[in-house]
């Protein structure tokens, strides 16, 4: 065998990398909780499927010309099958100088970006490091200008392939801006933690001292600013995930969505939504039912749930096909949009009109919300970057009337041109302004010099409420129809099949690039 001792010496540096940060970095990985690189690897992909890309990169330690040592990158990257999928996999590895975003070996990052890009593959992110290290400073003797050879180009990526990411230790700096450079990201509660710069950075800037946990956790990162979409209890939970959210897209901008077969009767007809609305106004309903009753059974994935929860937000199937879901929630807020469910809102409509999804949604809108704390958060340039979103999307778009449409929130259920239908249930009612609000403002004199003003103004509310009914606003067509509620299965079905030769003309980036 010619070429014997160079086979050797290539297994026994493969055997380097597979170390990772030595015994000690990986025992200290494990206390905390962690996977190492390796085994979160081979947990997420399909068994034997990673075929790792700059195994032998490294930092090498010779005496007298003789290897003794490689110190691995901590980037690892490949190519591997998710669900039978392909996907340009990066995943940092903390037993190596704490995945040090300056410190890895080569433009790993940067290169399996440009594969993704290239070979028009989705792209994963799999996220255990800090940003740049004042090490770095004095192994290379001086200071550098911030740029980072893998940020240009994650533009071009977002509008082209699936992006995902997966928080799984404590982030900072790059990796957590990497964190959010994508169409889906998610955390694992208890060791997972994002922040621009850790406690020490914090102390020196602010004079504040903090936990990780305080500053960067899922109590602030998910559920208060919504920074991190999902969270998850463990890393395979994390995986699995990425992996859900994966399977509603198609692999690049150029392909449609794929199909599966649920067996789900596409004509089945669900007694319980004549009985979901109740007839009283103020009272509220599970709102989950109703996507329980329309689409594939078992095939919605809510995205964002902790975040902006006055609107449920996700992917699903109907009759296979993949598609985006909204719809009020009832439970929250009245379903009114605030300055947080409208921010998810945006991103969510950016991500079905660029993967050629389309939209079913199931309208209940009372309006913005109003108030005090939602006027100094800027609820109406909020507001008005709502309306422009749904203006600018072209994605076919189907919305259900099930219940109210108010104000200008509820303009934003329509859009002028393209392929968009609208149905409506008798339950629905809708107008600029709601009766009761509205009536105290425009008769306000009027009640105002009655002799019993608030007679007065409940005589006026039932002479307008009585206009109210949806099926006055179906006689001059200001609604194309009203129907039987447990007929929204099969129109949603039939409307979905219809879109397929729509979304064809669109394959493509979108004319809107993503912003994330």
């Amino acid at each position: 065998m010619v070429w014997k001792p160079e086979i050797e010496e290539l297994k026994r540096r493969q055997a380097f990398a597979e170390q990772m940060g030595g015994a000690a970095g990986v025992a200290e990985q494990r206390k905390r909780g962690k996977l190492t690189v390796r085994e979160r690897i081979d947990l997420l992909t399909d068994s034997g499927s990673f075929r790792e890309i700059g195994k032998l990169a490294g930092a090498a330690t010779y005496k007298n010309d003789e290897l003794i040592h490689v110190r691995p990158s901590n980037m690892v990257i490949g190519v591997a099958s998710l669900n039978g999928r392909k996907a340009v996999l990066t995943a940092g590895d903390f037993t190596v100088r704490g995945g040090a975003s300056d410190a890895p070996i080569g433009n790993k990052s940067g290169h399996a970006q440009r594969m993704a890009l290239d070979w028009r593959l989705p792209f994963v992110r799999l996220l255990d490091a800090t940003g740049g290290s004042v090490r770095t400073f004095e192994q290379i003797g001086r200071t550098y200008i911030p740029t980072n050879p893998t940020t240009p180009g994650v533009q071009d990526l977002l509008c082209c392939v699936p992006v995902v990411s997966a928080v799984l230790g404590s982030v900072a700096g790059l990796p957590a801006v990497d964190s959010c450079l994508a169409h889906f990201n998610v955390m694992v509660k208890g060791t997972s933690q994002v922040f621009p710069g850790g406690p020490p950075v914090v102390k020196a800037a602010l004079g504040i001292d903090i936990t990780k946990e305080d500053l960067g956790d899922e109590r602030s990162q998910v559920y208060e600013s919504g920074v991190i979409d999902n969270l998850a209890e463990t890393e395979e939970q994390a995986f699995d995930m990425l992996k859900r959210f994966l399977s509603y897209l198609p692999d690049n901008v150029w392909r449609l969505p794929p199909r599966v077969e649920t067996g789900d009767d596409p004509n089945r007809r669900d007694e319980a939504l004549l009985d979901l609305i109740p007839r009283e106004k103020r009272r509220v309903y599970d709102p989950h039912a109703i996507l329980d009753a329309v689409l594939d059974k078992g095939s919605f994935f809510e995205i964002t749930p902790h975040y902006g929860r006055s609107r449920i937000v996700g992917l699903a199937r109907v009759d296979g096909y993949p598609v985006g879901v909204m719809l009020n929630n009832p439970k929250r807020l009245g379903g009114s949009m605030d300055v947080a469910a409208g921010t998810k809102v945006i991103r969510f409509l950016q991500l079905c009109d660029t993967f050629h999804l389309p939209m079913i949604y199931f309208a209940d809108e009372p309006g913005f919300m109003v108030g005090p704390d939602q006027q100094r958060q800027g609820i109406v340039r909020a507001g008005a970057k709502m309306v422009c979103a749904t203006l600018r999307t072209r994605m076919p778009w189907m919305s259900v009337i099930v219940r109210q449409l108010y104000g200008v929130a509820g303009q934003c259920h329509d859009r002028p041109s393209g392929m968009f239908k609208r149905v409506a249930w008798p339950s629905a009612h809708w107008g600029s302004m709601h009766i009761s609000g509205g009536v105290s403002a425009a008769y306000r004199r009027v009640i105002d010099e009655s002799d019993d003003p608030e007679a007065k103004r409940a005589e006026i509310e039932a002479r307008l409420q009585a206009l109210s009914s949806p099926f006055r606003t179906a006689e001059a067509f200001n609604i194309e129809d009203i129907i039987d509620p447990r007929e929204t299965r099969p129109i949603v079905c039939e409307f979905v099949r219809m879109a397929q030769s729509m979304l064809e003309t669109q394959l493509g980036p979108s004319p809107t690039p993503y912003m994330p």
